[in-house]
């Protein structure tokens, strides 16, 4: 067990109590949500942990600082850095290999070798080094896997002591030289030689599945020795600044990598059922109106004229109809995909939703989500099969409000509230804001929802603040969280 009033040491480095107290900061940094008593919670409950045992160490800190598993990844990374196994193997990069056996072989599991001790596994060829990497595989021998990881690290990333380079480069170089690419398919020949049938198609399905998560979690294993390596060569403060990416409901729509979009939907679909969980309650419980003075009166003779029981009238709020305007153009393509993909999923929440899309044509494309059970086929459909390009494929806002004026304004009524998603960038031409005035005279609420960022408003091309002069509020929707914030305050 660990006291933390103890001045244990980790890696030769901080005491204990130091290191989790920079940990917890660093998890705030990256945007992680963690008060101070789940601060003090972990620190209670790593003193019922063998810091020896990093698994379970590691999972006692994730249950008591991290609550929501889109955080779970961040969480691993941060905790790489600042917990990753250094010691005297690490000191030099390039070293610590593995322990060689009595007949020549590489001891599985035995993964720590003293600085400078060489290992087995420094003599094999590239062809006994890919053969015991395709036993590994085919065994799933978790032990090995490691073990080959570390060793596919010293002979091929290159690493060298104080060199200005990203751990992505030194990965590249690493998978490329075991080239991975048709070992999948060896696996699953190797899988269907051995079996005493042939393989139905569920069989080769799971079978296909088992081996690409071995390949995976071979690409884990050296990513993280990768990063240990890096630790001890610039330390945990450098690698933990170097490391912290933005968690996925912080993640800009404008910017977003291919795999930050991913991460985005995934976390769109927890965000979508709290979210409507939420509205509900928070419909539910705003019921009670002002009192209601003749009715506890009334109530009150009961009890000999003493108003013992107070009643209230219960407003009865009509749910807003919804229209989205949004551009589809470009960058704000993402933002305007997830906006769509939120309001529709909370669509219960709301008496009618009808949206358009537009680039320099405008169309409605409500019929691609009526009836629909897979929202993000839709708003896939959306992107594909909407009729927007009508002259130069360049963002026209200024027509696009006059088609949708033309078309559907006396759809508007004092129920309806009007979302407009876009950047307002008009490439210079006409405004056209006095329909975005007359929308505003005829609806309940115009609302704009800017994915830029506040200081880029007004510059260039953007005309965000003309149109803003005509809507109930103007607000800065970069990334989900704000997203999610805005539509609490639209219920």
């Amino acid at each position: 067990m660990v006291s933390l009033a103890e001045p244990t040491t980790h890696g030769g480095e901080k005491p204990l109590l130091d290191l989790l107290s920079d940990f917890i900061v660093e998890l705030r940094r990256a945007g992680l949500p963690v008060s101070l008593t789940e601060n003090l919670d972990a620190m209670e409950a790593v003193t019922h942990i063998p810091i020896e045992d990093r698994e379970a160490f590691k999972y006692a800190l994730g249950a008591t600082l991290v609550k929501n598993h889109a955080h779970w990844k961040a969480f691993e990374v941060v905790f790489e850095v600042y917990f990753s196994l250094r010691g005297p193997e690490y000191d030099v990069i390039g070293e610590g290999d593995d322990a060689e056996g009595p007949d020549g072989e590489v001891a599985p599991g035995d993964g720590q070798q003293p600085q400078g001790g060489g290992g087995g596994m420094q003599a094999l060829t590239p062809e006994q080094l890919a053969e015991m990497l395709f036993k590994a595989l085919m065994n799933g021998d978790a032990a090995m896997l490691a073990a080959l990881a570390r060793q596919a690290v010293t002979r091929f990333a290159g690493m060298e002591p104080g060199r200005p380079v990203g751990g992505t480069y030194y990965l590249y170089r690493t998978l490329r030289n075991l080239e991975l690419d048709d070992l999948l398919e060896q696996l699953m020949e190797a899988s269907r030689e051995d079996a005493p049938e042939d393989l139905t198609p569920l069989e080769e399905r799971l079978e296909r599945d088992e081996f690409s998560d071995r390949i995976e979690q071979l690409k884990r294993e050296i990513e993280a020795e990768i990063r240990r390596r890096l630790v001890a060569d610039r330390g945990v403060d450098a690698m933990a600044k170097t490391l912290r990416k933005p968690l996925p409901e912080d993640v800009d729509f404008m910017h977003a990598s291919r795999e930050e979009l991913a991460n985005l939907r995934k976390a769109i679909y927890p965000l979508t059922r709290k979210l409507a969980a939420r509205l509900a309650r928070k419909r539910r419980h705003g019921r009670k109106g002002a009192l209601d003075f003749r009715s506890t009166m009334r109530h009150s003779l009961s009890y000999g004229g003493v108003p013992a029981e107070l009643k209230f009238r219960y407003p009865r709020p009509a749910k807003p109809e919804i229209m989205v305007v949004a551009d589809i153009s470009g960058s704000v393509a993402a933002f305007a995909r997830f906006t769509l993909h939120l309001v529709y999923a909370i669509s219960n929440q709301f008496s009618k939703v009808r949206s358009y899309v537009f680039i320099d044509g405008l169309d409605e494309v409500t019929r691609f989500f009526d009836g629909v059970e897979d929202i993000g086929e839709a708003v896939h459909r959306v992107n594909t099969e909407a009729d927007v390009v009508w002259v130069d494929g360049h963002s026209d806002y200024g027509h696009a409000f006059g088609v949708f004026w033309e078309r559907y304004n006396r759809d508007i009524g004092p129920k309806t509230t009007v979302l407009v998603l876009g950047d307002a960038r008009n490439n210079y031409h006409a405004s056209q804001s006095w329909i975005l005035k007359e929308v505003q005279q005829r609806a309940r609420k115009v609302y704009w929802l800017d994915p830029e960022p506040r200081a880029y408003w007004d510059t260039g091309d953007s005309i965000v603040g003309e149109y803003g002069n005509h809507c109930d509020g103007v607000f800065e929707v970069r990334n989900l969280r704000q997203l999610e914030a805005f539509v609490e305050k639209l219920v």
